[in-house]
């Protein structure tokens, strides 16, 4: 017998219109910026792209949260998470009312988009009170709360109107602290929870809900939502404004017609709830995606004057879409996706019943994420093109490429499901069949396996995962070419701003690393690789269409700098990898090619990127040139290049990611097995070396254009400060080669002690006062030290396998071989585990180095207190390679 069976109808009813009234008021809370928002974008006079940021920010905020909420509900219940989300939005809408400037709204708006996580805990609650052949229906229901955004367009207008956006805040405020005490104490625990609470289980670990999210299906569920959620979202914040432009409507028109889009994409998601029972959530995604693509055609073109020559003279005629065509499209639009959004979750409680809150919480972040990015996106689709109906043309790409990837994912799927399966659920769900692409038996240390199958197999996957880790460092190192050319197009940034804008990538790089570094193991090779490349589209794009406006406020141009990072988290989890397809004997080697050729992104985009940004590559498709100026010289260049070439070779590498490279199956690990490192006294020894080699390599990568502008003003920084990232990582692959012939430890050893003698260089060939400086020689001292660098690189990452692979046999040894057979695999994953998190350690040298610049120029007008700082650093790294590795009596020599 199910729990849910002895469930009461009316403790079901009252749970469900309970939260459903809560989201209700919580999404009318999420959207209040797409009211009060107009009046605060005349206030603070607001340009388009700043508006956008504005009403999207509570949308991110609420998005990002989901995940995380969704998971709690599971482990601690809904109902005090969903009270504690209600009360925590209802304070950041009160503080909401007593800031002033920009950066303090939009601090204010991500407090306020909690109240967008409530959705991720309501699903969780109420799917625990149903059984599976109502959930459907159920949450449907539940998702009608999608009309507290026509609540918000219909009230608060007038409330604004009447007593200004203030009131609008208190009032919408107290309602949802009104709400939080009603639901305390009119609700009760799920039944699931007082089940588990009473057999005194405990709820599965956090990492361990994590899991079903390595199935392809969750994303292709999330990409769905992206389009029916996030779609309906970003209508919803942007009707208003869209109404006001495109059709001249007040601001009360606007709102009324808004919010009749609202109630068609959230009064009717019960029915598809309904219809998605009856039918089959299937068929209904079909019907979503197919009508969603014709209205969001037809409602993308733009009023058109049309000449005919015709025999008799000229005939005139214009097309364009008429308000009440367009009224009717909306609200036909909106009935879809309110079908859409029922449908996809009609199928998660079904496809993953014991992760409601980790599943739904992931697609509904998706989703909601599409909230956030499409508005902001309509307004630089605004700037960019001048066409208010361009946001319908991106929303047609995007239904369409939901639908094809829908189909085909069903055609793979129904040739390989049981035909009886179609017997038990209208869905047909999918089945985990095993691919070609998961590798069931490696052993690489097995000599006649490694020849006869094995050496093929790990040089193509080195061969796939090199570009890709290419891409992933030219993207990461974007921002070291783009910054430099901001001031002579308009930017009126500040020079700590620009080193900023440098620096940030190496914070959100490092940052990701630490969470890279263990994804390999728990989502397999390929597949992480295929989604952490195909990610890089995101900042590659943003940026072309960013640097197009000077008016880009500055907070966005450092949202895209922290998106970056997507390529700088990329390295930890590429060696990881390729750290499990080769034998001890040549880890050294291939690591050093995926690195060192990897690496070679750095100096590639300071190579391509000042080329293609002096010819219009794409065309007309990539927008028209900035007018660059620096004393007399003038020209035309196209920065948003920088972003846009990388586009296509991110994805012709993603699909070859997808269908080139291989899975290891006894290369999985959890998080908790792969956590052992961190009881590791090596682990932490190996990250500080690390970060004096690899960090240095990438600090010194982003700051050298900045550096050789400041000290060298008359030098143009584009035609050299590729040199030094190219030279250090085609030299990596020789400090392996070189560690595996003369020992890690010695070779990095004396690699720190050549690094500091080639920081004194760059110190005296230095302009000082009354020395103009020697632009040659400090090219030249540079170049040593990114040569250093790249050794250091590839002789630091040989010692990890040794030093691990070391530890664990000699704690076995004497033992049976099954158990020697077992240590070597336990070292294999630890080592994989240190390589990636050290690498994250390290990439903080991305941020620390060009901000030390920037920090020491500013309080001294002088970079040097940072180069000393630098040294002391190497110091250290030379006393810790001699005493744990280099030295006769080493406790690990290697």
């Amino acid at each position: 017998m199910s729990i849910v069976d002895n469930v009461t109808p009316r403790q079901q009813s009252r749970a469900l219109s309970l939260s459903t009234v809560a989201f209700t008021l919580c999404f009318a809370v999420w959207t209040i910026f797409s009211i009060i928002g107009l009046q605060i974008r005349q206030d603070l006079n607001l340009s388009e792209t700043e508006f956008g940021l504005l009403v999207g920010t509570p949308i991110l905020s609420g998005s990002l949260i989901r995940l995380m909420l969704g998971i709690w509900a599971d482990q601690y219940g809904g109902r005090i998470v969903y009270v504690s989300v209600m009360i925590t939005a209802a304070i950041a809408t009160l503080l909401l009312t007593t800031v002033e400037t920009y950066p303090m709204f939009l601090v204010a708006a991500l407090g306020i988009g909690i109240a967008g996580g409530s959705f991720a805990v309501g699903i969780t609650y109420v799917s625990h009170w149903f059984p599976k052949e109502r959930q459907g229906t159920a949450l449907g229901i539940f998702g009608l709360g999608n009309v507290g955004a026509a609540v918000t367009k219909f009230i608060a207008p007038f409330v604004m109107v009447a007593f200004g956006w203030h009131a609008v805040a208190q009032i919408w405020a107290a309602a949802l602290i009104l709400m939080a005490i009603v639901f305390w104490f009119s609700s009760e625990n799920e039944p699931t929870l007082k089940a588990r609470l009473n057999a005194g289980v405990k709820a599965d670990s956090f990492v361990k809900q994590l899991e079903p999210l390595k199935d392809i299906r969750v994303w292709r569920f999330s990409i769905y939502y992206f389009f029916v959620f996030g779609g309906f979202v970003a209508l919803a914040l942007w009707l208003p404004r869209y109404l006001m432009g495109a059709y001249g409507f007040d601001i009360k028109t606007a709102g009324m017609i808004a919010a009749a889009y609202s109630i068609f994409a959230s009064v009717f998601r019960a029915v598809g709830g309904w219809l998605a029972d009856r039918y089959g959530a299937r068929l209904i995604m079909y019907w979503t995606f197919i009508v969603t693509a014709l209205c969001t055609f037809l409602l993308s073109y733009p009023p058109t004057d049309y000449v005919v020559h015709g025999i008799k003279g000229d005939i005139a005629f214009s097309l364009a879409m008429q308000p009440l065509g367009f009224i009717a499209l909306l609200a036909l639009l909106g009935l879809f996706m309110s079908f859409g959004k029922a449908a996809v979750y009609k199928h998660i409680p079904i496809y993953y019943p014991n992760n409601v809150g980790a599943v739904g919480g992931a697609v509904g972040m998706i989703g909601g994420l599409g909230g956030f990015l499409l508005p902001l996106t309509f307004g630089m689709l605004n700037d960019l093109t001048g066409i208010w109906s361009s946001c319908f043309m991106l929303l047609f790409v995007l239904s369409m490429t939901a639908l094809i990837w829908m189909h085909f994912a069903i055609v793979q799927m129904e040739r390989r499901a049981v035909p009886e399966l179609a017997k038990v659920s209208t869905d047909l769900p999918e089945l985990s069949q095993p691919s070609t692409l998961v590798l069931t038996d490696w052993n690489p240390e097995d000599q006649s396996f490694w020849e006869k199958t094995g050496k093929r197999i790990a040089t193509r996957n080195l061969c796939i995962s090199i570009p890709a880790l290419l891409l992933g460092f030219a993207v990461w190192m974007v921002w070291s070419v783009v910054v430099i050319n901001l001031p002579s197009i308009g930017f009126k940034y500040t020079t700590n701003e620009l080193f900023w804008l440098t620096a940030l990538p190496g914070l959100s790089g490092a940052t990701l690393r630490i969470f890279y570094s263990f994804m390999v193991p728990i989502f397999g090779g390929r597949r992480w690789t295929t989604m952490s490349t195909a990610s890089l589209l995101l900042p590659s794009i943003w940026i072309g269409f960013a640097v197009q406006n000077p008016d880009t406020p500055y907070i966005l141009m450092a949202v895209l700098a922290l998106l970056c990072g997507f390529g700088g988290g990329n390295f930890a989890s590429s060696m990881a990898n390729i750290s499990f397809f080769y034998p001890q004997s040549q880890k050294g080697t291939a690591l050093g090619l995926n690195a060192g050729l990897g690496n070679l992104g750095v100096s590639t985009v300071q190579f391509v990127v000042p080329l293609v940004i002096g010819m219009s590559v794409f065309g007309a498709l990539g927008g028209d040139p900035q007018t660059w100026v620096k004393a007399e010289v003038t020209k035309n260049i196209w920065l948003q290049n920088a972003g846009f070439i990388w586009v296509p070779f991110i994805l012709a590498t993603s699909i070859a990611a997808w269908f080139g490279m291989n899975d290891i199956a006894s290369a999985k690990a959890s998080f908790k097995e792969q956590s052992v490192i961190f009881k590791r006294k090596h682990n932490y020894l190996m990250c500080w070396l690390y970060t004096g080699t690899f960090g240095s390599f990438i600090g010194y990568s982003a700051g050298f254009p900045m550096l050789i502008k400041i000290l060298f003003p008359d030098v143009n920084p584009t035609q050299y400060a590729f040199l030094g990232p190219l030279v250090g990582a085609l030299v990596r692959p020789v400090g392996g080669w070189l560690a595996d012939k003369l020992g890690g430890a010695q070779v990095t050893l004396w690699n720190f002690v050549i690094m500091i003698a080639a920081v004194f260089g760059v110190l005296h060939f230095m302009p000082s006062e009354g020395n103009l400086g020697d632009f040659w020689g400090f090219l030249a001292m540079f170049m040593l030290l990114f040569i250093t660098t790249g050794i250091g690189n590839g002789s630091t990452f040989r010692m990890i396998p040794v030093i691990f692979m070391t530890e664990r046999l000699c704690a076995v040894k004497g033992q049976a071989a099954e158990v020697l057979a077992q240590a070597r695999k336990d070292a294999a994953k630890e080592a994989a585990a240190v390589l990636g998190f050290s690498s994250a350690v390290a990439a903080y040298g991305a941020f620390f180095i060009p901000k030390s610049y920037g920090t020491a120029i500013s309080i001294t007008g002088r970079p040097d207190a940072a180069l000393y700082c630098f040294i002391a650093f190497y110091i250290t790294c030379i006393a810790i390679t001699w005493w744990n590795y280099a030295r006769k009596t080493a406790a690990m020599p290697c």
